[in-house]
């Protein structure tokens, strides 16, 4: 199980903070601030509001829920914000967020795997938390992409296709 479990973590890690975390960060320096808080319709979060959500969800689900700090997340304030943060401050926010989360992760004791927390009011295993906050992480930042996408109207070169193979390029 631990080879397992280590593996499960590493891979949990890598996808914050070298995959997911560097696509938001190309998005939101390509956009303005004002194109940052842009709402496509009522109905629908900024960029800004989903840089923030993910930042509260990632902080309770992990660093709170699967580390040792206490949790005061107010869900419902992270899509209501209608101030515009700037772009290097909020851009902060996230990038301190997926530090503690990947801290919380790397300390991580491997045999709590499959012990039960309670996070957000669910009952859940500590790997359910994790395998929960990366796969919201992911998709949010899909949307993310795909907003940034529709507002500038330009391809984001996440992959470079030199001999017919896609090498990420988002690292850079």
């Amino acid at each position: 199980m631990n080879e397992v479990g280590a593996a499960f973590i590493a891979k949990a890690r890598d996808l914050l903070v070298n995959d997911y975390l560097p696509k938001i960060e190309r998005c939101c320096e390509r956009l303005t601030d004002q194109q940052i808080w842009q709402r496509p319709n009522a109905e629908s979060n900024s960029i800004g509001n989903l840089v923030l959500h993910l930042s509260g969800n990632l902080r309770q689900w992990i660093v709170c829920g699967v580390g040792d700090s206490s949790d005061a997340r107010n869900r419902s304030e992270e899509f209501a914000e209608r101030r515009l943060i700037p772009r290097d401050e909020l851009l902060e926010r996230i990038r301190e967020t997926v530090r503690e989360a990947d801290s919380a992760l790397a300390q991580m004791d491997l045999n709590v795997l499959v012990e039960q927390r309670v996070i957000q009011s669910c009952e859940v295993k500590v790997l359910d938390a994790i395998f929960h906050a990366v796969e919201h992480f992911s998709m949010h930042t899909g949307q993310i992409i795909l907003l940034t996408k529709m507002v500038t109207g330009s391809d984001l070169k996440f992959y470079e296709f030199s001999g017919g193979v896609p090498a990420a390029n988002w690292k850079s």
